[in-house]
């Protein structure tokens, strides 16, 4: 599709939620009522509509390493009708795909080619991974995510950052997510110490993601890039 065709957005965010053995059924329901929760909160209202051209979000749910599933396509979100209506279908989600084991390398494999050709243009392109375990199974997770940072083959897209949201209680699950996960410019990770706050760290996450957080002097370098890269497109597709 040509790139002219693509909606110019300020965000394209895809949400990878974990859905592997250690997240029990009533887990799972307080993992995706977070995000139905958020999708409905006036203050993420409030950042899509004063985001240029609103923001393009898909969710997609992952447990091993060959378990993916797109679950919510590419959605336009400029209003609060459209974000509530964002939150509804996720909502009215039936059952969970996968309860396996933990591939978030994976998962972050799956999600990166799904930027490419979904009638989009943002601005800034986006993972976001949740999760209570470290990998287990799949693709080594630091190399996926260097690998997405890098650029999707065969485009000129690259996703510019990966932040990841913890549910703590495994030894060490920060530290890996810190390492492994997280990269690019103003990445973040923002954990959440149980299941029940799940629901307030993921409104957190998702501002932050609208509206991130300039890092020391990033400010400058991206003067600099931007200079550099003045005229041309960032993305293109076939």
């Amino acid at each position: 599709m040509p790139a002219a065709s693509a909606a110019p957005v300020k965000l394209e965010l895809a949400l990878l939620v974990d859905t592997s053995g250690s997240v029990n059924d009533q887990e799972y329901a307080l993992q995706k009522g977070g995000y139905v929760n958020a999708f409905q909160s006036a203050a993420i209202h409030n950042l899509i509509a004063g985001a240029a051209g609103g923001i393009a979000v898909t969710y997609i749910e992952w447990s091993g390493g060959s378990e993916q599933s797109q679950r919510v396509g590419w959605t336009h979100l400029t209003n609060a009708a459209e974000s509530n209506a964002f939150a509804a279908a996720i909502s009215g989600l039936v059952g969970r795909p996968f309860s396996g084991l933990t591939a978030p390398g994976s998962a972050i494999n799956f999600a990166a080619p799904l930027f490419t050709n979904n009638n989009f243009e943002g601005g800034r392109l986006v993972i976001d991974v949740s999760g209570d375990g470290a990998q287990n199974d799949g693709a080594n997770t630091a190399v996926a995510r260097d690998d997405a940072l890098a650029g999707i083959p065969g485009t000129q897209d690259a996703i510019n950052a990966i932040n990841g949201l913890p549910i703590l209680g495994e030894a060490g699950l920060l530290s890996f997510y810190q390492n492994n996960i997280q990269g690019g410019l103003n990445s973040f990770t923002l954990p959440a110490n149980t299941f029940a706050e799940f629901g307030a760290s993921v409104e957190t996450k998702i501002g932050r993601e609208i509206n991130p957080t300039p890092e020391p002097g990033s400010l400058a370098l991206a003067g600099l890039a931007l200079a550099g890269v003045a005229g041309l497109r960032r993305k293109q597709r076939s």
